[in-house]
């Protein structure tokens, strides 16, 4: 929920409980009091900010579960991922593939939402190939 949406109904609220006796005002503060405890124990993507850390792990934390490392193993020069260019808005994380594709992966820095765009240079072709949401791929503290 965000917080205009919750300013919003707050000032319902309030607006209501003025029209209560003092037993009901009560009984109302307390429903409130715990809707914004849940409120602010939820975890919300646009209160987190990501990191360049969290953005390398993610994004590698992807790839070892979607991409083939196996090569890797035997010549670990073939497959590689590294950190990119960084914008206001976004960390560039690189994954090269043994195929000799490149996947660029574009996280924001606010929300964690990936953009990636793959280039495979042997055949010229760029192309958007799909988003996911960084915070599934970091492992949970704790």
């Amino acid at each position: 929920m965000s917080w205009p949406f919750f300013l919003q109904i707050f000032s319902i609220f309030a607006l209501v409980v003025k029209m209560m006796t003092i037993k009901m005002r009560h009984f109302a503060f307390s429903i409130l009091f715990v809707a914004s405890l849940i409120c602010s124990c939820r975890p919300d993507a646009s209160n987190s900010a990501i990191t360049a850390e969290m953005a390398f792990e993610g994004v590698s934390n992807y790839c070892h579960d979607n991409y083939d490392w196996s090569v890797a193993e035997d010549n670990p020069t073939m497959m590689s991922l590294e950190m990119g260019e960084e914008s206001d808005s976004a960390y560039q994380v690189v994954f090269r593939s043994y195929t000799g594709a490149v996947v660029y992966f574009y996280v924001g820095k606010v929300t964690g939402a990936t953009r990636m765009v793959e280039h495979v240079p042997a055949l010229g072709i760029t192309g958007e190939v799909g988003t996911i949401d960084l915070l599934d791929y970091l492992e949970q503290a704790g």
